[in-house]
């Protein structure tokens, strides 16, 4: 009898040391733990953000700008005049993302391809941003004006890349810087100087401050560091909140820009602040989840 006792003790006592060794060792290796939400939508509001989408998932997204405000009480202080895009964004894997999308500001219809190249992480290994790839094109399809340089379609399409580099800093605040550089095969400014070249290059920076629960302030802001006539054109800024709604993202906002692609914002934004030239916008965000659960 002492014996079998005496192994039952045994056992016992090996199980609850194997347990304590593991408890030990779960406790001084920290798991591997993604950051995520740095912003709420796959664009802070005119830039995209570090953010994507996810796979298997469809962002049908409206961008909208109206007339600026200072156009007056005639024009209801721009509400009378609108431009707007229509885009759709499907994520092919849970780091790659396609868009496409169509804007009635110079009839222009764009593309993009997103993917991530890092995603901040703490735990067992410390990633501190996350860094996201992405390239797009842009096509002027408006009727071609006899006395326009740009006469193909070649001549009217550009291209931009951009490096979208961001950090959740905690959980109210997130910042993100965006190089970028934009390459049009033929400028088609009504000003033509020597200051504006076919390849400009821009410096964004983002932020978001969390309000509440669903409620964030989000600023976005470019300077453009070489390639356009500082004469004729100027930085976009822009300054929003975001409401988040369940399947819905809202976003409203006022900027001096009306063009909704990287191409049209970095390049062709005309309109300063301090001459009252401002617009209200919004863009409103929908995604439909096409997988099923468990797959």
């Amino acid at each position: 009898m002492v014996f079998p006792v005496f192994i039952f003790y045994f056992n016992s006592v090996s199980s609850q040391t194997d347990t304590s060794l593991l408890s030990l060792l779960d406790d001084k290796t920290p798991a591997k733990e993604w950051i995520t939400g740095a912003f709420k939508s796959s664009r802070i509001i005119n830039n995209q953000s570090t953010e994507l989408i996810g796979r298997g998932v469809l962002d049908f997204r409206i961008l909208h700008r109206f007339g600026f405000i200072n156009s007056g009480s005639n024009n209801f202080f721009g509400l009378d005049q609108a431009r707007m895009r229509l885009g759709f964004d499907y994520g092919i894997t849970e780091n790659l993302t396609l868009g496409i999308g169509r804007s009635t500001y110079q009839k222009e219809i764009d593309g993009l391809i997103k993917f991530r190249v890092i995603q901040q992480q703490k735990g067992a290994k410390e990633v501190p941003v996350s860094l996201v790839w992405v390239s797009g094109m842009v096509v002027n399809t408006t009727k071609v004006n006899s006395l326009e340089p740009a006469k193909s379609l070649s001549d009217r399409t550009a291209y931009y890349h951009e490096l979208l580099i961001g950090r959740k800093c905690n959980d109210k605040f997130s910042l993100q810087l965006t190089p970028a550089w934009v390459h049009r095969k033929v400028i088609t400014s009504a000003t033509v100087s020597a200051d504006n070249k076919t390849d400009v290059y821009a410096i964004g920076l983002g932020a978001r401050y969390k309000l509440s629960k669903r409620v964030a302030l989000v600023i976005d802001y470019n300077y453009v560091v070489a390639g356009i006539n500082k004469n004729e054109f100027v930085n976009p800024l822009a300054v929003g909140i975001d409401i988040e709604t369940g399947g819905h993202v809202f976003q409203l906002h006022f900027s001096n820009t009306i063009g909704m692609n990287e191409k049209a914002f970095l390049t062709q934004t005309t309109n300063k602040w301090e001459d009252g030239d401002i617009n209200f916008g919004f863009n409103i965000s929908r995604v439909f989840n096409s997988r099923k659960k468990g797959r």
